[in-house]
């Protein structure tokens, strides 16, 4: 299989995170999909999709349960 976006053929199933936004927060998704090793190009098949899908509803619908693993912070400029 060559990569489509820079036609190289070093294409390997990696482990990588798919990101979802809910109201404020990030949602990292493992998953493992074949992953262009030159451009970082991501190849996705139908049931990963259907799996991410899937997986996107019911946190949406808050019916998983997640893991906090972090915290983003935001630095709020005051004026004097």
């Amino acid at each position: 299989m060559k990569c489509v976006i820079c036609h190289g053929d070093e294409i390997e199933a990696m482990k990588v995170k798919e990101e979802f936004a809910v109201d404020n927060n990030i949602v990292y998704v493992p998953v493992q999909i074949p992953v262009c090793k030159n451009c970082g190009e991501r190849y996705y098949d139908r049931r990963t999709m259907q799996f991410l899908e899937g997986i996107e509803a019911k946190i949406s619908k808050k019916e998983v349960e997640l893991e906090e693993i972090g915290k983003v912070l935001m630095y709020s400029h005051a004026t004097s």
